[in-house]
C-alpha cells in the first residue's frame, strides 16, 4: 500500500516563508505573513536559550548580551543580522533587514533607546531577551510610563 504524506496545514504561509528566506518572489498577499514568520522564527530560536546567563559581549552558545541573543537567533534562520545594537539600527535599517513599525508583533525587535534590544513577546508589555548583569535570558515585563520601555520597534524582513 502506498502512503501519501499530507500537505502542510498552511501551504501558502509555508511557501511564503521559504520564498522570503531565499529572497525570491512572494505570492500575492503573503508578504506580511512571510515577514511575520521570520520574526516568529527568531523569537522561537531565542526562546530555546531560556535560562542562559547574560554576559556583556557574548553571542552564544550559552551566554548572551541583548544584541548577541538577537544576532544568534537570527543567524539560526540564516538571516544576516548585524552583531550589535548600533549596527542593527544603522546597517540593519539601511540594508532593509529592519523596517520600523508602529504595530509590533511577536518577534519584532523592541529597542530601548539605542543601547538595548529585545524581541517582542506574545504577551502585552513583555519582551524576550538578555536584560543585564545577573539576569537570565527570558521574558521581561515593562511598564508604560516607567521610563523603562521600548522607544521604537522594527520588523525583520
Amino acid at each position: 500500500m502506498k502512503t501519501v504524506s499530507p500537505l502542510p496545514a498552511r501551504p501558502a504561509a509555508v511557501l511564503a516563508a521559504v520564498l522570503a528566506v531565499l529572497g525570491a518572489l512572494t505570492l500575492p498577499g503573503t508578504a506580511q505573513a512571510a515577514a511575520g514568520d521570520r520574526g516568529a522564527g527568531i523569537l522561537a530560536a531565542a526562546e530555546t536559550r531560556a535560562g542562559d546567563w547574560y554576559s556583556y559581549g557574548a553571542a552564544g552558545p550559552s551566554e548572551f548580551d541583548c544584541s548577541g541573543l538577537v544576532y544568534w537567533a537570527a543567524h539560526q534562520l540564516g538571516i544576516g543580522m548585524p552583531r550589535d545594537t548600533a549596527g542593527m539600527l544603522s546597517a540593519g535599517v539601511s540594508d532593509g533587514i529592519l523596517v520600523q513599525t508602529r504595530h509590533p508583533a511577536a518577534g519584532d525587535l523592541a529597542f530601548y533607546g539605542t543601547g538595548h534590544v529585545e524581541l517582542v513577546d506574545r504577551g502585552h508589555d513583555v519582551t524576550w531577551g538578555a536584560l543585564g548583569d545577573g539576569t537570565r535570558v527570558g521574558p521581561h515585563r515593562w511598564y508604560p510610563g516607567s521610563g523603562w520601555q521600548p522607544t521604537m520597534y522594527f520588523e525583520v524582513r
